[in-house]
């Protein structure tokens, strides 16, 4: 008969195995491979939309320049909240808190401009004045919505992923 202390080794032995996620400077190189194109694709949505909300003639064409816009950082936010969670848990402390932090910062960024796209696209154009206002409030409400979904990294800080962010040459 097998020592109850050796079947509860080689069971934790496995449980630890299945358990562990991805080291430090994979799921860095993850997370910027998701990131980068984000940056990229939010950069080129918010040009595109300066360069051709001045060059409207009517609100309807802002309001649909502007509505094209805002549902691209949508859906590519949504792009790069998936590809953050599925980087998984990177293997360090407080992994799982990194992880979650990021993918949910990644949620509101997403859901701000949603909301955004939503407001924009229910604005009346037939005063150009207050439509032009609603737009400016819209945008007001999705700075402060950008800004407050930045992940607060005071509680998770983490040598390991400092380095890897660093090592990591998708990052750069």
């Amino acid at each position: 008969m097998r020592s109850p202390v050796i079947i509860t080794i080689a069971l934790l032995g496995l449980l630890a195995g299945c358990a562990g996620g991805p080291p430090p400077r994979a799921w860095a190189a993850s997370v910027c491979s998701t990131l980068t194109p984000w940056r990229a694709e939010i950069n080129t949505l918010t040009s595109r939309a300066q360069q051709q909300t001045p060059q409207s003639t009517t609100p309807e064409q802002a309001k649909d320049n502007l509505v094209r816009m805002l549902e691209g950082a949508r859906d590519a936010s949504e792009k790069a909240r998936s590809g953050v969670e599925a980087a998984g848990v990177p293997e360090v402390d407080d992994g799982a808190k990194i992880a979650a932090g990021m993918t949910e910062s990644l949620t509101k960024v997403r859901d701000a401009y949603g909301k955004a796209r939503d407001t924009v696209s229910g604005l009346p154009t037939a005063e150009p004045s207050a439509f032009y206002d609603g737009v400016s409030a819209a945008m007001v409400t999705l700075q402060a919505e950008y800004a407050a979904s930045a992940l607060d990294t005071s509680n998770l800080r983490s040598v390991e992923l400092q380095a890897a962010f660093a090592e990591a040459p998708e990052c750069h």
